[in-house]
């Protein structure tokens, strides 16, 4: 198909979607993923229409943290029909199109921009309220190429709070505003945990780096998500953390960050 109608028909995609948000780290290892994955959820919990797009070509983990990995893309004349994870959440990952997931992804460039390029084009995402994109992390060739393919309503930048972490997602901000993407905030993830014994809090990464990151450059702090095993485990079984720990920590703080982006977005 020429580029032309390609591009028309990602236009005609994106027309349907009121809002798209770019998740993004300025390195791997941060949880951002598991971050994207429970965004949208809580989105999703609150009543509204969710795509959720893994462009994580390299390391698609979406499908298997919501208990999707077994599912297969139905193919008609009309496109490509998302796989649905519950009534108001609907994903596509490059692990549908994996015969085996153990095998690497040995794609140059333009193949995995064609890829995601077709994730817009072909994918009958029907109306939505939001997009999520688990973007690669990095702020190199692959996430400039996904930020310009995908014009964002706007960015959150995922972090841990050591200062290595907060180093690399300086660069992210950075990288977002010569993007000219609208930044969210930082959501700092793995922010202490409570002692499972004695409830008290023990901070095994720091604490607050985010936060003060966010007030160093100017944008707003989102939040902070503790570390909680429980993510861990319902995410290896591919089940809902915010369904199974409606009254956790962790699952209040992912729905106070979706309340902060609505009143960003209303605002």
């Amino acid at each position: 198909m020429p580029e032309e109608q390609d591009q028309k028909k990602i236009t005609e995609t994106l027309e349907k979607i009121k809002h798209r948000l770019l998740v993004f780290s300025g390195k791997g290892g941060v949880g951002k993923s598991t971050v994207a994955a429970n965004l949208a959820l809580a989105f999703a919990k609150k009543g509204m229409k969710v795509g959720l797009l893994d462009v994580d070509i390299h390391g698609p983990n979406l499908a298997k943290m919501l208990g999707m990995e077994d599912r297969r893309l139905e193919v008609s004349g009309e496109g490509i029909q998302p796989v649905a994870v519950n009534d108001n959440l609907s994903l596509i990952s490059m692990s549908f199109l994996l015969q085996d997931p153990n095998l690497p992804v040995i794609w140059r460039g333009p193949m995995k921009m064609k890829a995601i390029q077709q994730f817009l084009s072909d994918v009958m995402w029907g109306e939505l309220d939001w997009l999520i994109i688990d973007s690669p992390p990095g702020t190199g060739d692959e996430p400039l190429s996904v930020a310009q393919l995908i014009p964002a309503t706007g960015a959150v930048v995922v972090t841990t709070p050591q200062e290595v972490a907060l180093l690399d997602s300086r660069r992210a901000v950075a990288f977002a505003r010569k993007l000219n993407l609208t930044l969210m905030g930082i959501i700092e993830n793995m922010s202490g945990m409570s002692c499972p014994h004695c409830g008290e809090s023990i901070d095994l990464f720091k604490k607050g780096g985010g936060q003060a990151a966010a007030a160093e450059l100017g944008i707003p702090f989102l939040g902070g998500i503790p570390i909680t095993p429980e993510i861990v485990i319902l995410g290896d079984a591919g089940k809902s953390f915010l369904d199974s720990h409606p009254d956790s920590e962790a699952s209040q703080a992912f729905l106070e960050i979706v309340e902060k982006i609505l009143k960003t977005i209303e605002a």
